[in-house]
């Protein structure tokens, strides 16, 4: 126990240097500043996939439409939605001008919705810069400027937006997810290879620092067509991450933010949405990988529950160095959690059970386990999805 408790010590070290390094590599995009030009300005295509999202629709179209940047086009797919997501576009696109509607024709057999959808839509834009937004995403304003600004300097742009988490146990998982990019992943190396490397392992493990997320993403026509599109990335559930990684090998520039009171989204708004939306997609961000699935199954729970665990048992039984330990590795999780919650304001009390969270994804990733080995597969919006 003592040697899994040094282990888990010597690891929350590791990343809390990480976590530190990030609160100064990983910029907010509302912190980038801009000027309003009035010449040399691209058209800037703001594309939104929409797949039964009646309840999120007028909320991301609106905020689209109401940017301080004025040279945008708005076009939003309707991925043959049955909620009354068509009729809710088609009312908007009669109503303002800037806006179009186009009706989405039935996936080929080799594609996946989502990169069918943004094929699609980058086929109808005309803009030089393509901007991707999911359908659940809003944004301030001065957002489109600030992407405008910055894409000055990068070929593709990448936002992580500030989650809004409303039941339970959105509060619980959600925040997860962030906690472990920003522990886990030195922001800076998505931007530029780690020039500790040596040269031949750098262009080695170059892909494996890619990073994007598919709720936010821009880039510009010339790079999107480099890379080859959605089609490169067609049968990919993590579609966004590998555009990324196609981005890296192409030796484009890509730029990361998170979008803290600048970019907004609400994933999911149950623990059913948030386990059928993440059990499509947790297992292959391993790219399939059962050994280093188990691997890092194990490490959360030596690293995340067993301190929570040895504090009351080190105190019982007297073992008052295992009992510091223990501590000390407690309070390296809530500093994180506590930083991350003030970050994207989350409610710190829920980061106590940081536990319970990390259990719940061990469940998870017994039903993807079980999934992987049986052939069953997983069902999003009504498609069955695998890769």
């Amino acid at each position: 126990m003592e040697f899994v408790l040094y282990f888990s010590l010597a690891f929350l070290l590791i990343t809390t240097m990480i976590f530190i390094r990030n609160q100064f590599d990983f910029p907010s995009l509302r912190a980038v500043r801009y000027a309003n030009e009035k010449e040399n300005t691209p058209l800037v295509s703001i594309l939104i996939p929409a797949r039964n999202e009646v309840d999120n629709i007028e909320k991301a179209i609106r905020c689209s439409l109401e940017q301080d940047y004025i040279y945008t086009e708005v076009i939003v797919l309707d991925d043959q939605s049955t909620d009354g997501t068509r009729e809710k576009v088609q009312d908007m696109a009669r109503e303002y001008d800037k806006l179009r509607y186009e009706s989405g024709i039935e996936k080929p057999s080799d594609w996946l919705g989502k990169p069918w959808a943004c094929h699609q839509l980058s086929k109808k834009a005309t803009g030089d810069l393509f901007l991707f937004v999911d359908a659940d995403v809003w944004f301030e304003p001065t957002t489109v400027s600030k992407v405008v600004s910055e894409m000055k300097f990068a070929d593709m742009l990448t936002v992580w937006p500030e989650q809004k988490v409303v039941s339970f146990w959105e509060k619980m998982i959600i925040p997860m997810i962030y906690h472990t990019l920003f522990t886990l992943l030195p922001a800076k190396y998505v931007e530029r290879d780690p020039r500790w490397m040596p040269g031949k392992l750098r262009s080695i493990f170059s892909e494996q620092f890619a990073a994007a997320c598919g709720q936010f993403i821009a880039i510009n026509r010339k790079a999107y067509e480099v890379i080859g599109g959605h089609r490169a990335v067609k049968a990919r559930i993590v579609e966004d991450v590998e555009l990324a990684k196609a981005a890296k090998r192409n030796k484009l520039k890509l730029r990361m933010y998170h979008g803290a009171a600048q970019i907004h989204c609400r994933m999911y708004t149950s623990q059913r949405e948030i386990w059928n939306g993440l059990r499509k997609n947790f297992f292959i961000g391993f790219d399939k990988n059962v050994l280093l699935f188990l691997f890092m199954a194990l490490l959360h729970i030596a690293v995340f529950m067993v301190p929570f665990f040895t504090i009351p048992y080190a105190f019982i039984t007297g073992k008052y160095f295992m009992l510091w330990v223990s501590v000390i590795c407690v309070l390296l999780i809530l500093m994180q959690r506590w930083l991350l919650d003030y970050k994207f304001s989350w409610n710190p009390v829920i980061s106590l059970l940081h536990p319970v969270s990390v259990f719940w994804f061990q469940l998870l990733g017994l039903r993807c386990l079980t999934d992987h080995f049986t052939g069953m597969k997983a069902t999003w919006k009504g498609r069955e999805v695998s890769e």
